[in-house]
């Protein structure tokens, strides 16, 4: 498999969040890509359904899981959930792929295209139990705020896919797009601040967090629940 991106674009424009900065792919990773993926890879235009998995389970989403370890922590140790996620860089879908077969998961789908287009087109209103954003860019120039995932229209996108009571869970390690992604979801009237400390599954450290802790940034938490 050569290709995982979506080949369609959306008819109202949003403000790509990201750059694809790839890394080379390993040759570990682009076999997973080539021989893994269509035991775990949902195609870019492909609606999302309970069906894709062996049992009906509630659903967390995780987008952008970077190299996927925290998919896979939450993947092993709550196997009550099933699991979808979502990214746009290849080394880190193959290298994701490669942890699960090697775990035998079968509570784990994967979509490599962009967040936006996904929830958009692909997932049903009110069919997600929990949605993960962990650490997404920050952009932490001004002038890039605007690239910023966690914008108030993506965030009225977001509520709208969680299920009544649905979490959405927040991570960053810049305190200004904390504040940021607080206006964010404000705007939605629906979603309640919680505690995100409460939450199960807990959320497992990642090279990001550890990157951010190594350079001093505190960590902060967000969480709502949908009423």
């Amino acid at each position: 498999m050569t290709e995982l991106y979506p080949l369609f674009s959306l008819p109202t424009p949003w403000i790509r969040s990201f750059v694809r900065r790839e890394g080379r792919l390993t040759l570990a990773q682009q076999r997973a890509l080539n021989t893994i993926w269509p035991r775990y890879g949902l195609a870019p235009d492909q609606s999302f359904s309970q069906k894709v998995f062996p049992r009906s389970a509630p659903v967390i989403v995780e987008i952008g899981f970077g190299n996927g370890e925290s998919l896979v922590e939450m993947a092993s140790r709550y196997p009550e959930f099933n699991y979808l996620g979502i990214e746009v860089h290849r080394p880190g879908v193959g290298h994701l792929l490669l942890r699960l077969d090697q775990l035998g998961l079968d509570n784990v789908k994967v979509y490599c295209a962009d967040a936006v287009n996904v929830l958009s087109l692909c997932l049903a209103e009110e069919s997600c139990h929990r949605i993960n954003i962990f650490f997404p860019d920050p952009w932490p120039k001004k002038r890039h705020h605007k690239r910023r995932l966690i914008q108030p229209k993506f965030a009225a996108l977001l509520a709208s896919k969680l299920e009544l009571g649905g979490i959405l869970h927040l991570a960053t390690d810049w305190p200004d797009y904390a504040q940021y992604m607080q206006l964010a979801v404000s705007t939605c009237p629906q979603m309640r601040p919680i505690d995100p400390y409460a939450l199960i599954p807990e959320r497992p450290s990642s090279k990001y967090e550890q990157r951010g802790r190594r350079l001093g940034h505190p960590i902060q938490e967000l969480a709502y629940r949908k009423d």
